[in-house]
């Protein structure tokens, strides 16, 4: 069964779309899908069916300035004013749609890359409602993003934060290519394999190609910022089981050590956190062909174990 649902963002502007994958059998539990920076949920097809074959609910969405949200908006690279809560709130309201059709059932959170800063900062304030999360490709703490901060500041201060500034973008992500050899398309950092990265770039429903305003790009950085350090963790209710996968040559981590940061925030503050690193794999380990079932087996024995 698939449930196809809309509501207000956060932003009080846009429509979220988003989807409720549900098996055909007695679900053992609820898992929510947040994809990252640029891409939208259609991308985890493969993830979603081995979920939904372990017996679990899929929901998912795409959000503000992402994918079909994106599309029915006539909005791309633009998540509104409202601040770098917003796709976590969004999270929050597709979280209780869902318990509303699905009551009573153990409820977790996958979040990949953009998607693991937003399940950090959910489960800073709405922890308590899970079961368990899982933070895939995640970042400690991201190189640069304190001085493009300050950058984008006097931008949006002078009026201009609804426009787009390459150049801003190119000082926080452009070096993350540095470990890829020959650079043709620009995003080789989130797979080895030219076929992901090909569907990557050409893929209609992604935003990562299409410019993302200064203001959106500021509250990127604030989403980082607002989930770093001891200070974050001790948010998160210690009861709560997380699991934190990545690549060890994902940039986005820096190369294992800001993934390991972020489990080190939390062991230090009294919490059970199970760490993997995949090594040899960039960003998206759950597109390389020859670890993914690996990668997802993972993730569904780690909610097993927290039903």
């Amino acid at each position: 069964m698939l449930h196809e649902v809309s509501f207000t963002s956060y932003n009080e502007r846009d429509q979220v779309q988003g989807w409720i994958y549900v098996p055909a059998c007695q679900p053992n539990g609820i898992v929510q899908l947040i994809h990252g920076f640029g891409e939208h949920s259609r991308r985890y097809i493969h993830m979603i069916s081995a979920f939904l074959d372990a017996g679990y609910i899929v929901a998912a969405d795409d959000h503000v300035g992402h994918g079909k949200t994106a599309m029915v908006n006539n909005v791309w690279g633009d998540w509104g004013d409202k601040g770098c809560h917003t796709m976590m709130e969004d999270e929050h309201t597709l979280k209780k749609i869902v318990c509303e059709k699905y009551p009573n059932l153990p409820y977790f959170l996958f979040g990949h890359s953009m998607g693991s800063f937003i399940t950090r900062d959910f489960i800073a304030k709405y922890g308590n409602e899970l079961n368990g999360a899982t933070i895939c490709g995640t970042t400690g703490i991201f190189r640069g993003a304190k001085e493009v901060k300050e950058k984008l500041k006097e931008i949006i201060d002078a009026g201009h934060g609804e426009e787009s500034d390459p150049n801003i973008v190119s000082s926080l992500m452009g070096w993350m290519c540095e470990r890829c050899g020959e650079v043709q398309i620009g995003n080789e950092w989130i797979c080895h394999d030219p076929y992901v990265q090909k569907d990557h770039a050409q893929d209609p429903f992604d935003a990562f190609t299409r410019p993302t305003s200064n203001r959106s790009i500021y509250d990127f950085i604030q989403m980082m910022l607002v989930i770093e350090g001891t200070q974050w963790a001790k948010k998160v209710p210690t009861k709560l089981p997380i699991y934190n996968i990545a690549g060890d040559q994902d940039p986005v981590g820096e190369y294992g050590l800001g993934v390991c940061q972020v489990s080190n925030w939390l062991v230090e503050t009294g919490h059970h956190v199970t760490t993997k690193l995949y090594s040899g794999y960039r960003h998206e380990i759950h597109n390389y062909a020859e670890i993914k079932n690996e990668v997802e087996a993972g993730i569904i024995e780690f909610m097993n174990s927290n039903l």
